[in-house]
This record gives structure tokens, sequence and C-alpha cells, in this order.
């Protein structure tokens, strides 16, 4: 038997298996599909990784490197090309590779660190043709940065998400003219460091409240209709643009890959499609816990192993010391807060502060994140430019929530003050 195995060898399950050997753990198992750890960070070419973590900008590749060299120095066991297909309820994990078919491996705890999948054309059902031409923006970007493959030469982009941005500079670098990056909100949702880096200084305009509403084409795209949106999403009739384009990049959004915690019978939340979970990252599940992308998405990879971190220490507690009690606060949201991380807070978590993060409904120039049980106001922090591609974390001391005995609940709301 394994004390820990963990699913996922991208930055959240080496972070989770590194921290768990460091808190005393010493059988521990990282179950990764691809052929090599590292996950998505492997086709991330472009710098701008690590500032947080290493106090320096690294590739995504470098990134991956320096926590692969970490578990080098321990004893954690490492299976590549190997699918995960169940988790029982005993925390036995059902494996299949082709060295030795299909394996359980029970484990005293279990970490999911699965990583998040980009949404494609069919999720948004966009009208037209199926030429070729038309990918997700993570898909070009591994034929460009993997495979070696210019992917078009003229490209818009649909959705403002960062790996969107980021493949916008890629192409003008590798010569493509991208001519627009479109985005069906009146805001963008990706980071605003990579608006000015990727688009701002390429001169690539950033159409908000715009969409694409046709694709043209018969075996290869030749050109896109984008549209105008009201506020209610619907396209406006006599806004009709045009663009003759050889290549459509889908950059609209992320979702965390859960259909192996669905079928563990793990409860998700719908708004982050993720699990939910108490404030050391343990499911509803005793002794499974989840970390990284596959909980919530994540702005910067930092962030990941950051939480992994937390993860992989909170896992190896529960080996060690068993489980804590679960009477526990409901972390609930309004006034523009759209969910939480943990959406669960132990009344009895043994930790002195508690992260608290969220993502809020719009930009908000100055504003107080405010914490109250009933009408107790439990705390209330200010935040500054606020906005909904930009995660906001903040710490609420345990010894504040005293002020909530007597409640079940937590909310946490958004007031803008100016």
């Amino acid at each position: 038997m394994y004390d820990l195995i963990v699913v996922g060898g991208g930055p959240a399950g080496l972070a989770a298996a590194n921290a768990a050997w460091q808190k005393g753990i010493k059988k521990i198992l990282i179950l990764e599909r691809d052929r090599e750890l590292g996950g998505i960070l492997n086709q991330c070419i472009h710098n701008g990784f690590g500032v947080k973590t290493f106090g320096e900008a690294l590739s995504g590749p470098e990134y991956a490197y320096r926590f692969e060299k970490m578990l080098e120095d321990t004893g954690v066991e490492v299976k590549t090309d190997t699918m995960v297909l169940d988790i029982d309820d005993d925390r036995t994990v059902e494996a299949v590779n082709p060295t030795d078919g299909f394996v359980r491996y029970p484990a005293k705890a279990v970490i999911l660190a699965m990583g998040c999948r980009e949404r494609t054309r069919g999720a948004i059902s966009i009208p037209g043709t199926r030429p070729a031409g038309v990918f997700s923006a993570g898909t070009a970007q591994r034929y460009m940065n993997i495979d070696g493959f210019m992917v078009g030469k003229r490209v818009v982009i649909l959705g403002s998400g960062d790996i969107g941005l980021i493949m916008a500079r890629r192409l003008t670098l590798e010569g493509a003219k991208v001519l627009a990056c479109v985005e069906i909100m009146p805001v963008s949702s990706g980071l605003r460091a990579n608006i000015a880096r990727c688009l701002d200084d390429f001169g690539i305009p950033l159409l908000l409240s715009h969409t694409v509403t046709e694709i043209r084409g018969d075996k290869r795209v030749s050109g896109v209709t984008v549209q105008k949106v009201d506020e209610h999403m619907q396209p406006i009739p006599g806004t009709e643009q045009l663009f003759d384009c050889d290549t459509l990049l889908l950059s609209v959004g992320l979702v965390p890959e859960n259909e192996l915690t669905k079928n563990a019978d793990i409860s998700l939340d719908p708004r982050t499609r993720g699990a939910y979970v108490y404030e050391n990252r343990e499911t509803e599940k005793e002794g499974v816990f989840a970390c990284g992308n596959v909980l919530h998405v994540h702005d910067l990879v930092d962030f990941v192993s950051e939480e992994a971190t937390f993860a992989g220490e909170a896992a190896a507690d529960y080996i060690l010391n068993g489980e804590r009690p679960r009477d526990c606060y409901r972390v609930t949201t309004s006034g523009g807060v759209t969910y939480t991380v943990p959406q669960m807070i132990r009344k009895d978590s043994g930790m002195k502060l508690v992260n608290i993060y969220m993502r809020v409904n719009r930009r908000v120039r100055k504003g107080d994140i405010v914490i109250r049980a009933g009408e107790t106001e439990i705390a209330r922090y200010h935040k500054e430019n606020l906005a909904p591609g930009e995660m906001i974390n903040t710490a609420l001391p345990s010894v504040l929530m005293q002020k909530a005995e007597g409640h079940d609940a937590l909310e946490v709301a958004l007031e803008e003050t100016e």
C-alpha cells in the first residue's frame, strides 16, 4: 500500500508530491497519463513562470524541470504513460499502462491534480461549416512549440484568455498576421499584463463585446463573420464584419478535468467545476484532496504550485494524524463575488490563517471584500483594481471566526467604494 498517490504529474502534482515528502511521507506514487512529467508547461516556451516561486522568470519547461529535479532527491515513485480509471471508496486507485496492464494501487490518501482542458467550438456552438483551420489555442500552441508546425498565416482569435493572448504574440513573432482578438464579454478574461505585452505591443486590436457568428470556408477556413453583441450576449444585426483569414483560434475558457472526480462520486461546485473542498483542500470524500487547475482555474502556475504545496502538506498531516472533525462553516457569495475556494471552513481547522481565493464578475476600481456571519461582520479587506481575470486571495485569521459562533455559514461579498 502507498501512503499517498498523486494523480497527475503536472505543476500541481509535482509540487504536492514534493511537499508531502518533505513532511515525512515516504511511500508516494505519481501517476501521469502523458509520457513525461510537466503537463502543459512543456509546450509553454515563453518566459514569465516562477517569478513568485523562484524569484526569476523561467520558461514553462524550465519551471517544470526545477520541480522534477527536486523529486530526483526523493524516493517518490513515478509511473508515466499511465491512465487512471477510477478511485474506489477505500482510496484504491485503478490504472492501466502498457507495461503493467491493469493495476490497483491502494493508498491512505489521494491527491487529485489532473489540471484542466480547453473549451471547444462544440461547447460554444459557432454556426458555419467545419473546415480545417479551427484550433483551440492550446492545440495550436502544441503544434507550433512541440511539433514545429505553423498553423496559419492570417488569424482571428476568439476569446481573450491568457493562452489566446500568448498565442497572438507567438504567431506574430513567427510571421503570421493576427487580425483581431474577439471577446464576447465587455472585459477581457486575461491578465492585464498579457493584454499589454501580447496585443498592445504588437498593435493587435481587442474587440470587446464582439463574437464570431459564422465560420466560412469549405476545405479550409476562408473567413469569419464577427458581430457586436448586446447586454444579453446576442448579436446585433447590422454590425457584421467579415475578416479574411485562414485560421480561427478558440481561447474561450478552461474547464477543470474532473471526469475522474465525478466517477469517484465527489461533489463538484457548478461555479468552479472543481470539487467542493475544505480549507485544507480535502474533498467531501475522506482522504481525497484536490489542488491546482482541477480544483479551480488559476492565473499563474506559481499559484498552482503554492496551492499544491499546501495540499501536499495537508495530505501528509491527514496520513500522520488522521481526520479532523468536519463540523464547518459553508461559504456563500454575493455582491459580485462569483465563487470562493474553499467552499467549507472547519470550525476547528487548526490553522492560524485561512486563505480564501475568489473571483469577481466585473471590474472594480476600489472595493471592499466583506465577510459576514448573518448580520455580524467578521472581516473587511480593501482591494483596488479588481478584474474577473485576476484571482483574489484574502487571508482570514481563524481568531476572527469566533465572531461567527452560532452560525453555520460565512458570506463573502464585494462592496464597491468608488
